[in-house]
């Protein structure tokens, strides 16, 4: 059953150009991943979602994840509220809407 992850970030001043071409310049080759998009919520305010062919694959790609993570966490502004600089979120779909 087809899964989606969406994580929302917030970037430090003066970090936002970096955050977008370190996205610009990856590529996350987990098995299930079929594709991602970041989308610009605000200033400096992001999210990503990530569609998967499933949960497990979602959950085997998790430390692919945090490792891209890394390469740009220096970007990222905690969000406050005990998330760190990211807020996580994934689940199967129940419904789709055309």
């Amino acid at each position: 059953m087809t899964a989606y992850n969406v994580v929302r970030f917030r970037t430090k001043p003066g970090k936002e150009k970096a955050f977008i071409e370190a996205h610009e310049k990856t590529a996350l080759n987990a098995a299930g991943f079929r594709k991602g998009a970041l989308i610009k919520t605000g200033e400096g305010t992001f999210c990503f979602v990530g569609e998967w062919d499933d949960m497990d694959s979602l959950a085997a790609a998790r430390s692919s994840m945090i490792g891209l993570l890394d390469t740009f966490r220096d970007t990222l502004e905690d969000l406050g509220g005990n998330l760190g600089v990211t807020d996580p979120v994934s689940g199967t779909v129940v419904a789709e809407v055309h």
